[in-house]
């Protein structure tokens, strides 16, 4: 089992995840972030953390976030690691909570 970040991150891109993870196994993207699921030691603390609920165990995952289990194992081998809290994208709020953002994933 591993944790997946799913279509809520998407545009919002909020990193309280990434300060409690005691494996650095969140990689960034432009405006999105993944767990590689090769790092992932399923240690639950990210999911909590999440302002936009975005996070779930992959055991838990919603019928219609399936896609991004392959999404964040994919990425994670593209993208840099992120191990530091940063701050969220200027217009999170606005995007935390809209449905259906995958169209707006940049890779």
């Amino acid at each position: 089992m591993t944790f997946v970040v799913t279509d809520n991150c998407i545009r919002c891109k909020y990193t309280d995840c990434v300060e409690v993870c005691p494996v650095d196994c969140f990689h960034e993207g432009p405006n999105f972030l993944v767990i590689d699921p090769e790092e992932c030691i399923d240690c639950t603390l990210c999911e909590p953390e999440c302002p936009a609920q975005a996070i779930f165990s992959e055991d838990d995952l919603p019928p219609e976030f399936i896609p991004f289990v392959e999404i964040n194992a994919e990425l994670a081998k593209q993208w840099p690691v992120i191990a530091e809290q940063k701050e969220a994208l200027a217009d999170a709020t606005e995007w935390d909570g809209v449905k259906d953002k995958l169209q707006y994933l940049e890779r």
